[in-house]
C-alpha cells in the first residue's frame, strides 16, 4: 500500500510539473503574441457581466415598474435590443464606432467584421472580444430608453426605431468620445460611458416621452408598479453587472479597473443613503422603489468618473446624484407636465450629466497633476466636460425627433390605439400574459 501511494504520489507531482511547464510557456507565447490571458479572462467576464445588466437586469428592472398588462411587454422590448443591436453592430454599428472615419463618425472599414479574425489583436486582448465588450454598450443604450415610452409604443416601430438610433446617435456619439473623434480628441473624461451611454439614452427619451404624448390617464388615475420585488431584483443585477460595465472600460485588469471597481460602489451606496433619507424627509416614507432608483442614479452618475475620482470623490457624486436626481424626478417631472413613465430622462440624463461634470469637479490628485503637467488646469477640465455635455444634449434629441418623424411618415400612429392601451401591450401587441391568472 505504501509503495503505491508513494507511486501515486511521484506521478501527481510530475504531472504538476508539466503543467506548470506547459502553463509557462503558454504565458510565455501569450506575451510574445501580445495577448495577455489575465486581461482576457477579466474582459471575457466584464463582457457577460455587462449583458446580464439588459438581460435578466433591466428588463426585471422595469418590468415590476410598470402596471401588469405590460410587463411582458417590457421583456420583449429588453429581449429584441439584444437581438437587434447584437446583429447591427457586428454588420455595421462597430465600424460606425471605431472605424477611422472623420470627427463625426467612423468610416465602414470595419464593416462585417470583415478587417479582423481570431488572431487580431487589440491591446492585449483579442478584437473579437474588444467588439463584443462594446457591442453589450449598444445593447443597453436603447433599452434604456424603453422606460420613457412604457406601455404606449407599437412593437414594430419600436424595432425601427431602435434600430435607426443605434446607427445615427449611439455610433456616431461612440466615435466622437472613443473612437478618435472630435470630443475624445477634446479631453473630455467619458470612462465608461456618461455621455455615450446615459446621456444619450436619457435625453433622447425625454424627446421620445414628449412626442408619443402621455400614457391615457396619465396625472388622473392611479399607475403604481406591479411588482417592486422585480424591480429591486433588478436594480441588484444591475449593480453587480455595472462593475463589468466601468471596472471593464479599462480593458485590463489592473489597477485603473480596481479604482473603477472601488469607487462604482461606493458612489453607488452613497447614492442609495442619500436618496432614502432625502426622500424619508420630504415624503415622511423611506420606500424600496426611492432606494432602488437611489442605486441606478449613483450607478449612472460615477458612470462617465469612475477612474477619475477617489473612493471618498465617489461618495460625493454619490450624494449628489440623489440629491440632483431626486429633484428632477419628484419636482422637475411634475411641474413640466412631461410623462416619461420610469423616469429614465431624471435618472439617466440629469444623472449622467452630474457624472460627466463631476468627473472635473472631483478630480483625483494625481490627475489633477497629470493634467497641469499637460497644461490643463481644472477649471478648462470642467469646460471640456460642459462643451461634451451640451452637445449631447442637443445632438441626441435632435436626431431622435428627427428619427420619430420619419417613422410616423411611414408607420402612421406609433402608438397603440385606445382599446390596445387600455387592453395593455402583452395582449394587444404579443397575445400573451405574464400571469397565468390573467
Amino acid at each position: 500500500m505504501g509503495d503505491n501511494k508513494t507511486a501515486w504520489a511521484g506521478r501527481a507531482w510530475a504531472a504538476g510539473l508539466v503543467g506548470t511547464a506547459t502553463f509557462l510557456w503558454a504565458g510565455s507565447a501569450a506575451a510574445d503574441d501580445g495577448l495577455s490571458a489575465g486581461d482576457t479572462a477579466w474582459m471575457l467576464t466584464a463582457t457577460a457581466l455587462v449583458l446580464m445588466m439588459t438581460l435578466p437586469g433591466l428588463a426585471l428592472f422595469y418590468g415590476g415598474l410598470v402596471r401588469t398588462k405590460n410587463a411582458l411587454s417590457i421583456f420583449m422590448q429588453c429581449l429584441m435590443s439584444a437581438g437587434l443591436m447584437g446583429v447591427l453592430w457586428v454588420l455595421v454599428g462597430y465600424s460606425l464606432a471605431f472605424g477611422d472615419g472623420n470627427a463625426f463618425i467612423g468610416d465602414f472599414s470595419k464593416a462585417l467584421l470583415a478587417h479582423a479574425d481570431h488572431t487580431t489583436m487589440n491591446g492585449t486582448i483579442p478584437e473579437y472580444l474588444f467588439v463584443m465588450f462594446q457591442g453589450m454598450f449598444i445593447i443597453i443604450t436603447p433599452a434604456l430608453m424603453i422606460g420613457a415610452f412604457a406601455e404606449r409604443m407599437r412593437f414594430a416601430p419600436y424595432l425601427v426605431f431602435i434600430s435607426l438610433w443605434a446607427l445615427l446617435v449611439y455610433s456616431p456619439l461612440a466615435h466622437m468620445v472613443w473612437g478618435g473623434g472630435w470630443i475624445g480628441d477634446d479631453g473630455a473624461i467619458d470612462f465608461a460611458g456618461g455621455l455615450v451611454v446615459h446621456m444619450s439614452s436619457g435625453f433622447s427619451a425625454l424627446a421620445a416621452a414628449i412626442f408619443l404624448g402621455p400614457r391615457k390617464g396619465y396625472g388622473k388615475e392611479p399607475m403604481p408598479p406591479h411588482n417592486l420585488t422585480y424591480t429591486v431584483i433588478g436594480a441588484a443585477l444591475l449593480w453587480v453587472g455595472w462593475f463589468g460595465f466601468n471596472a471593464g472600460s479599462a480593458v485590463a485588469a489592473d489597477g485603473t479597473a480596481a479604482l473603477a471597481f472601488i469607487t462604482t460602489s461606493t458612489a453607488t451606496s452613497a447614492a442609495v443613503v442619500g436618496w432614502v433619507f432625502i426622500e424619508w424627509i420630504h415624503r415622511k416614507h423611506p420606500t424600496v422603489l426611492g432606494g432602488a432608483t437611489g442605486a441606478v442614479a449613483g450607478l449612472v452618475a460615477i458612470t462617465p468618473a469612475c477612474a477619475s475620482v477617489t473612493p471618498v470623490g465617489a461618495i460625493f457624486v454619490g450624494i449628489g446624484a440623489a440629491i440632483i436626481c431626486y429633484v428632477a424626478v419628484t419636482l422637475l417631472k411634475p411641474a413640466l407636465g412631461y410623462d416619461d413613465s420610469l423616469d429614465v430622462f431624471g435618472v439617466h440624463g440629469v444623472g449622467g450629466a452630474w457624472g460627466a461634470l463631476a468627473a472635473a469637479i472631483f478630480t483625483a490628485p494625481w490627475l489633477l497633476e497629470e493634467m497641469a503637467a499637460g497644461g490643463v488646469s481644472q477649471g478648462a477640465q470642467l469646460w471640456i466636460q460642459l462643451k461634451g455635455v451640451l452637445f449631447t444634449a442637443v445632438f441626441a434629441p435632435v436626431l431622435t425627433l428627427v428619427i420619430l418623424f420619419a417613422l410616423r411618415l411611414v408607420f402612421g400612429s406609433l402608438r397603440v390605439d385606445e382599446e390596445g392601451e387600455y387592453e395593455g401591450l402583452d395582449h394587444a401587441e404579443h397575445s400573451e400574459s405574464a400571469y397565468m391568472f390573467e
